[in-house]
């Protein structure tokens, strides 16, 4: 397939295979199962460092000079994000000087295992950078029913943009390198393994929190 043709079936098929994840989190908005916002922006905190981490480890082993470029901005943003973030903590009476990386979760421990360009930028920018923008805009929805409209303007205004413009990047960059049906393949089957596990975490962390509405990264 045409690699721009192949990049837009991709991204409609992820699309579909969003619905879930992005659902679960509308359901707890309306079943009034929101989560103390607190402990969902300290997820927030921990989400955006482990990106900015393993975008930071990609840079080094990838060939590609315009690839590694778009790691090294995706590492800054999600840096920046985490900044955003702790800052919004702090003023609401959270010792962020406490936060402490939490273990690697299955989600990272997968993604860091990836070799491949075509791969890290399936999984990194185009698939995980979707979740992120899809279920933020939950949390949006969910500090806002809350009165919370500074933490809702900071992903509007900072957060959300950064990630729809990584995805948008992630695309620009498969349609140049998921050019043969072999990588395609392999891009295709990339999405599908980082959905998956994102899904089964997510459901997990849903159990453990009361509520399937948190941020992303």
């Amino acid at each position: 397939m045409e690699s721009n043709a192949f990049v837009k079936e991709l991204e409609t098929f992820k699309a579909e295979r969003l619905i879930p994840i992005v659902g679960a989190g509308r359901t707890s908005i309306a079943d009034g199962a929101g989560g103390d916002p607190q402990v969902l922006l300290e997820i927030a905190l921990a989400n955006e460092i482990s990106v900015s981490e393993l975008a930071a480890l990609w840079i080094p082993t990838t060939a590609e000079v315009d690839v590694k470029l778009a790691f090294a901005r995706q590492a800054g943003d999600e840096a920046g994000h985490f900044q955003l973030v702790a800052d919004r903590l702090t003023a609401l009476g959270v010792d962020v000087a406490a936060f402490a990386v939490p273990p690697e979760n299955p989600l990272f421990r997968y993604l860091k295992s990836l070799t491949s360009t075509v791969e890290r930028i399936a999984a990194g920018l185009v698939t995980l950078e979707s979740i992120a923008y899809g279920v933020n805009e939950n949390f949006m929805a969910l500090c806002e029913s809350r009165g919370d409209t500074e933490t809702v303007r900071i992903y509007r205004e900072y957060i959300q943009p950064d990630e729809r413009a990584h995805q948008e990047l992630g695309q620009r960059l498969l349609a140049k390198y998921a050019t043969t049906p072999e990588l395609q393949a392999i891009a295709r089957a990339t999405v599908v393994k980082v959905l998956e596990i994102a899904e089964a975490g997510r459901a997990q962390a849903a159990t453990r929190l009361g509520t399937a509405c948190f941020p992303g990264c």
